[in-house]
């Protein structure tokens, strides 16, 4: 049962990355053209609704290392599961960046969607804060969304997770990209190299920061019966 669980992540992953990556690249993303931005912050985002009604019977569609920190960190989740969800989406995610690598080198098109500091006005600093706290913002909505005492409304939790990745994508692009998943930063890292690799780490660290930062809010305000 928990190696379907990883194969769905692994799968989930896959598809985040090569769609709203692949969306990012295609559209040739740029803070200076305000529908490429919306474009990529959408398909994130609907890769992420389209996943949990996918998947989520399954695995609950994490897709992420940083929500599934959080979810452990919240007591719901096992130390062993969690490991094998994380290294799931991470191998999901190289391959996903795999398959755009192979697209994009076919078709005239460069890069795979990889996260960086967006402009030499962003500092390291401002790029960490900015994925620890929308970092911090994303996991608190799914925790808040899934809680089993949430009532009728946690059926709705892939869409509203979805919708608010992409306010999150729409708010945090400017500064790093948005990544706030450390699995989607590093397999397109590694076919980037050059600042993007030097910088991944920023792309863990401000990821996990604020998955642990979001679980402390969540035990804080949570009813519990």
């Amino acid at each position: 049962m928990n190696m379907k669980k990883y194969l769905a992540e692994m799968f989930g992953t896959m598809v985040l990355v090569l769609m709203g990556c692949g969306v990012a690249v295609s559209l040739g993303c740029t803070n200076d053209i305000p529908s490429t931005v919306i474009g990529t912050a959408l398909a994130f985002g609907l890769s992420v609704v389209a996943m949990a009604y996918t998947i989520g019977g399954i695995s609950g569609c994490h897709i992420n290392p940083a929500i599934t920190l959080g979810v452990f960190l919240s007591g719901r989740m096992s130390g062993k599961d969690a490991v094998g969800y994380m290294v799931s989406q991470v191998i999901g995610a190289l391959i996903g960046s795999t398959l755009l690598y192979i697209l994009t080198s076919n078709a005239g098109l460069t890069g795979t969607g990889a996260n960086d500091l967006q402009d030499a006005n962003v500092t390291i600093l401002g790029g960490l804060l900015a994925e620890i706290i929308f970092t911090c913002v994303f996991v608190l909505i799914v925790l808040g969304t899934t809680a089993k005492d949430n009532g009728t409304t946690n059926k709705f939790a892939g869409l509203a997770i979805g919708l608010g990745l992409v306010l999150i994508h729409l708010a945090c692009i400017r500064y790093t990209g948005t990544s706030v998943n450390p699995a989607r930063s590093i397999a397109p890292a590694l076919y980037a190299g050059g600042t993007a690799l030097q910088h991944l780490w920023i792309f863990i660290v401000g990821p996990f920061i604020g998955a642990c930062c979001a679980a402390g809010i969540w035990k804080v305000i949570e009813i519990k019966n």
